[in-house]
């Protein structure tokens, strides 16, 4: 996946998305959590506040006298983080945890338990609840506090904290993987668009199914509307070129007949000047009529038997001049069957067993070999074949054969054209007799694709 990959893009954004929600909603419950765990302490040290209260008495000197004492025994230990203190102008009463300290006051002591967290003696922090409490309506108000170290709190929240951010981060992977699997599934679709895409780049009669998501079907009906109108395109513009060809077919036949009228009057260099210009434009139609052929070949599904075509194709070319004086070795499997419309398949075997008859010496020789993942068809000659220049120039894609100067022009030229066209692998090279070798490939499993 590159960085414009669509799945990695979506992948990317819910993670990134899924990550700040995460995080924001641990913050919220870090924060709650935060906020109810004081509430609860300060609670509790209002209950002990209580008891401070139920024994409040004032002396004659409006000293606070507490009687009886908070029952913890923590206030009774020096230092032990929970404290109590009663205050009025008269004196003050304290727990002995205090010892000689005293707890700060708070700007929010009311007549009512309010909480806060402070500086406390012994350098501790504090969360301390405090109140003014008046015992009777004549006599002189008391402020009441109670406090305890919140070093076991701040723990608590660290502790808390961590083991949030540790289940987070888990359900972060855990909804991660399932964005990957929701991205993954929502995609599918687009990778059966993908196949159906490949099949109408082969085949332009082809057509993508409305077996699609309603959000896709407006891009598949977009795309096979652009495909008729190619289709139709293509076969007119097939037609033209193919009527045009025909028709430049009977003035040169015109042409032949006064070429041979000037060589019988005596015109022969005129006469060979003419019958060149019109060899070069017939085979340049011939070119044009199979390149057509090629094209209409685009899209043709079928399948045929290589042997029955090699027999019938031998039982022709036999009788012509050429082939009376060549040697036919054919070792073709008759129980293989190739992929291809066998017209189609006829039409490159006849240019091919042509084209290795008319250069060959005494021999030619097709067979067939089918493996596993490949099926080849060969078609060879003992003639003075190619060398590996023009071999990689005639094999290179796109480059007109037929005007290569290899000597095996036209021919070849059909045949490339025909396997391009119906996505057959061509190969040339070097053959065991010592002439050309021309190969067919194909590879089932990825045209089945």
């Amino acid at each position: 996946m590159t960085r414009s990959s669509l799945r990695l893009r979506l992948l990317g954004g819910a993670a990134v998305a899924i990550f700040l929600a995460l995080a924001l909603a641990g913050i919220g419950i870090s924060w709650l959590f935060h906020q109810h765990v004081q509430r609860r302490e300060a609670a509790d040290l209002a209950k002990l506040a209580e008891q401070v209260v139920a024994g409040l008495t004032l002396d004659n000197t409006n000293k606070p006298v507490i009687d009886p004492l908070p029952s913890d025994p923590n206030f009774q230990s020096i230092a032990s983080g929970l404290y109590w203190q009663a205050i009025t102008p008269g004196g003050t009463a304290q727990s002995p945890s205090l010892w000689d300290q005293s707890l700060p006051g708070s700007p929010s002591e009311k007549h009512v338990w309010s909480s806060s967290t402070v500086p406390g003696p012994f350098d501790e922090q504090l969360t301390m609840v405090s109140r003014r409490i008046q015992p009777d309506v004549h006599s002189t108000q008391v402020v009441v506090r109670v406090a305890k170290d919140n070093d076991e709190i701040r723990e608590a929240f660290r502790e808390f904290d961590q083991e949030l951010a540790l289940s987070l981060g888990l359900l972060w992977l855990v909804l991660s993987l399932a964005a990957y699997a929701q991205v993954s599934l929502g995609l599918r679709p687009l990778h059966r668009l993908r196949h159906e895409l490949d099949r109408l780049r082969r085949s332009p009669s082809a057509r993508l199914s409305d077996r699609h998501p309603q959000e896709i079907l407006p891009l598949t009906r977009a795309i096979n509307a652009l495909a008729d109108a190619r289709e139709t395109d293509l076969a007119r513009a097939r037609r033209r070129a193919a009527d045009l060809a025909h028709s430049l077919k009977t003035p040169l036949a015109v042409l032949s007949a006064q070429s041979r009228r000037a060589n019988d009057a005596g015109g022969v260099v005129a006469a060979a000047g003419i019958d060149r210009a019109i060899d070069a434009m017939g085979a340049a139609l011939e070119a044009e009529l199979a390149r057509a052929r090629a094209a209409a070949a685009r899209g043709s599904v079928g399948e045929s038997a290589p042997g029955e075509i090699v027999d019938g194709l031998l039982a022709v070319i036999e009788r012509t001049e050429v082939g009376e004086d060549t040697a036919f070795s054919v070792e073709v499997d008759p129980a293989i069957r190739t992929p291809i419309n066998g017209t189609d398949l006829a039409e490159m075997l006849g240019a091919l067993i042509e084209n290795a008859v008319r250069h060959a010496r005494r021999q030619v020789r097709i067979s067939s070999l089918g493996e596993a993942e490949t099926l080849t068809l060969r078609v060879e000659d003992d003639g003075p074949g190619m060398n590996e220049e023009a071999i990689a120039k005639a094999t290179q894609r796109g480059v007109r054969i037929d005007e290569s100067g290899a000597g095996h022009g036209l021919g070849l030229a059909i045949v490339r054209d025909l396997a391009e066209a119906t996505e057959i692998e061509f190969l040339l090279g070097r053959s065991s007799l010592g002439g050309l070798l021309a190969e067919l490939r194909w590879h089932p499993q990825d045209q089945a694709r």
